[in-house]
């Protein structure tokens, strides 16, 4: 049970430092007009990408 939790605090932590990064990338030079939902779908699904990528990286150095 306390290992899920930690499992998930590190996921959660992971994506608020994914969407942290992500907050660096001027989306409106790549974004078309009249796009705005799309493109604020595409920016959630890759803060969860990099989220998962790097929750599992952690994991992995503490040997979990």
């Amino acid at each position: 049970m306390l290992e899920r939790m930690i499992d998930i605090i590190i996921y959660l932590v992971s994506f608020g430092i994914a969407l942290y990064g992500l907050s660096a990338i001027d989306f409106e030079r790549f974004m078309r007009k009249g796009r705005v939902a799309q493109v604020q779908v595409l920016y959630l699904i890759l803060g969860l990408v990099i989220a998962y990528l790097l929750g599992s990286f952690i994991k992995v150095l503490l040997g979990r």
